[in-house]
């Protein structure tokens, strides 16, 4: 997944880079850049001394020392003044130097914090949707992993804003449908009764059936059980075993024109995506960009039509296809899964679709608010 929204403590990202949000002297005197420092140990400070400093807007690199990081990355984000002095400018311009400087160092993933979100004021859901903007801008034309690493829950408030009907079409939709399927059982003494079907017992099948079946009218009572033993039991096994091989010795020595031809394999979740690429012109690298999938994915997927993905990247590539929600279903149905009112993840991608908004980025801002796992892979 190109890129990944996580909770998590920055310093243990196993990335190639880790970004720190600091001051121009790069002293790391306080918040996400103190953290760094301790954890990267003898000679980070050192190494940050020595250079010249940072520019608001602007990001330098030094080694990542003790990090499970081979760099870090120092960016110098705005301090808020209530938004009055280009601060969300120069928040973008960090994150865009951020990604340049990682891929001229030949770094392929980088895990950044919400720059200037800290200490420096910045509202954490403003920051938060300007990282995400300059993280899709920026993807559209790198393969760059970019982790978006945060603390508490960033996004709830933005994405109430944007999305300003999401949060009643849920209540309509899921939590409707959860009263509707619990609400009047709750109370109901059925739940502590067993279903008739339930009560029914088994139907005999198998050679159970067949020992239990009575003989036919005017037969010869067989022996009792006892006497009998096993042999005539095992003796119906072998004949029953030895059934199906005289059926296929049978079919092998039928003409081409009597064997009764297979139904033909239907359409694997693949072969559908690759067919619906080619139908509307479009080139695999502007489908799995826009599905936040990895391009190394996108391989396996295009080398095995068997292949059978996650329901979180078979929706992505719903999405990417902005396909339609029947579509959509029947797309899911070929890797076997399906829209359903009774998850909250289902609700929040019918919403998107069922309003033609197809941008991923929003739909997993909005998943992310709820807890949801993000598109992508």
């Amino acid at each position: 997944m190109p890129l990944q929204i996580v909770r998590n403590d920055i310093t243990r990202m196993r990335v190639d880079a880790i970004v720190s949000a600091t001051e121009e002297t790069l002293s790391g005197s306080g918040g996400v850049s103190a953290v760094i420092r301790d954890a990267a140990g003898e000679g980070y400070a050192e190494a940050c001394a020595a250079l010249p400093g940072c520019e608001p807007g602007a990001a330098v690199a030094t080694g990542g020392f003790s990090l499970p990081a081979k760099y870090v990355i120092h960016t110098v984000g705005p301090v808020w003044h209530g938004g009055s002095k280009d601060e969300e400018k120069t928040l973008r311009a960090c994150y865009r130097s951020v990604f340049l400087l990682a891929e001229e160092l030949g770094c392929e993933s980088v895990a950044c914090p919400l720059v200037s979100a800290g200490s420096f004021g910045y509202p954490a859901d403003a920051a938060f949707s300007v990282a995400l903007e300059e993280a899709e801008r920026f993807l559209s034309h790198s393969d760059l992993t970019i982790w978006l690493v945060v603390y508490g829950r960033p996004g709830a408030e933005a994405a109430a804003a944007r999305f300003p009907d999401l949060r009643s079409y849920i209540d309509d939709n899921y939590v409707a449908s959860r009263d509707a399927l619990y609400g009047d059982r709750r109370h109901s003494a059925s739940l502590n009764t067993v279903p008739a079907y339930m009560q029914r017992p088994p139907e005999p099948c198998g050679y159970a059936a067949f020992e239990s079946s009575p003989p036919p009218a005017g037969a010869k009572a067989s022996a009792p059980a006892k006497k009998r033993g096993q042999k005539n039991v095992f003796s119906r096994k072998k004949k029953a075993q030895q059934a199906p091989a005289a059926a296929f010795a049978e079919m092998a020595m039928a003409t081409e024109e009597d064997r009764i031809p297979l139904p033909p394999r239907d359409e694997s979740f693949a072969e559908m995506l690759l067919r619906l690429i080619d139908e509307r012109g479009l080139t695999d690298a502007a489908v799995y960009k826009k599905a936040n999938v990895d391009r190394r994915l996108f391989s396996k997927i295009r080398s095995d039509p068997l292949y059978r993905p996650s329901k979180p990247t078979a929706v992505a590539f719903a999405v990417a296809l902005e396909l339609s929600p029947d579509e959509t279903r029947e797309l899911l149905m070929k890797a076997g899964y399906a829209l359903s009112h009774a998850f909250l993840f289902d609700i929040i991608i019918e919403y998107f679709i069922t309003r033609g908004n197809y941008n991923i980025f929003d739909i997993n801002e909005a998943l992310f608010s709820y807890d949801q796992t993000l598109l992508g892979a």
